[in-house]
């Protein structure tokens, strides 16, 4: 009994260490500009990587203190998380199964459009509500102005690969026609009604293309590869707890029979 509890304690050591990488990928995704922005996955990560830490924490607590009921609110409790957990990974991955950029003639970067993207992701932005706050939010932040910085010719501009938030939000589309000028400054369009986004365009470097869907297009493709990079944290990690936990309910199990094994040796002498 006492060596299997040992090992309950030791597998939900390994449980409590898996948290970490969940956690860990829920922080990184705040700390992304455009994530920060919009606030939609981080959250439901870092919560749900704490509470596999907490109920993990319990587990080992149960199985080092033989604390029966401690072991059983810990099989039940895991068993939840993991099922959240690969919900969430499926849900992730379904949302951005979608969305990829427009080659351009002559360009680089890739073009973007919201149309592009899953229901539910365009529903996080279409709102005016909404995207006015994820405006004022990426507006306020350096990704435009660092390509000032960057570019100043107009062939090294259009040979970079831009990502989809520098693409969307920076500059106008490029089937408007505009004329060069710097990255976040472009002159006389030459098709003005070629894209509503043509006429949304403005010089204002608190505007730029703030306003058109090429821009919550790329915020939205942005999002989708840092989900794409965390939901494969999560996947691997989410396997390993499974397998963990497998393992501890083949101990807890096998602890229950030597108890029960040991109850009928004590009674049968």
């Amino acid at each position: 009994m006492a060596l299997s509890n040992n090992v309950i304690g030791a597998i939900n050591f390994v449980a409590m260490l898996l948290s970490i990488p969940i956690i860990g990928a829920g922080i990184w995704l705040a700390n992304q500009p455009d994530n920060s922005c919009v606030k939609i996955l981080q959250w439901p990560v870092i919560v749900l990587g704490v509470l596999i830490l907490v109920v993990a924490l319990a587990g080992f607590i149960g199985g080092f203190w033989r604390i029966p009921w401690l072991l059983i609110a810990y099989l039940v409790g895991m068993l939840i998380l993991i099922i959240l957990l690969a919900c969430l990974v499926v849900f992730v991955y379904m949302v951005t199964m979608r969305g990829s950029g427009h080659l351009e003639p002559s360009r680089a970067y890739l073009e973007y459009h919201l149309e592009d993207f899953s229901g539910w992701l365009q529903r996080r932005v279409r709102s005016s509500f909404k995207w006015e706050r994820i405006k004022i939010c990426l507006s306020s932040t350096d990704i435009c102005t660092q390509l000032n910085q960057t570019y100043t010719m107009a062939i090294d501009f259009f040979n970079s690969h831009l990502t989809p938030i520098e693409s969307g939000c920076c500059k106008p589309p490029t089937e408007c026609g505009y004329t060069f000028v710097n990255p976040t400054n472009w002159i006389s369009p030459i098709d003005n009604i070629a894209d509503p986004d043509c006429i949304q365009w403005s010089n204002d470097q608190t505007q730029l293309c703030y306003n058109c869907n090429s821009c919550k297009a790329g915020l939205l493709a942005n999002i989708k590869q840092e989900w794409r990079k965390a939901d494969i944290i999560l996947l691997i990690t989410l396997i390993a707890l499974i397998c963990v936990y497998l393992v501890g309910c083949c101990a807890f199990r096998n602890a229950k029979t030597e108890d029960i094994f040991r109850k009928y040796k004590q009674g049968y002498t």
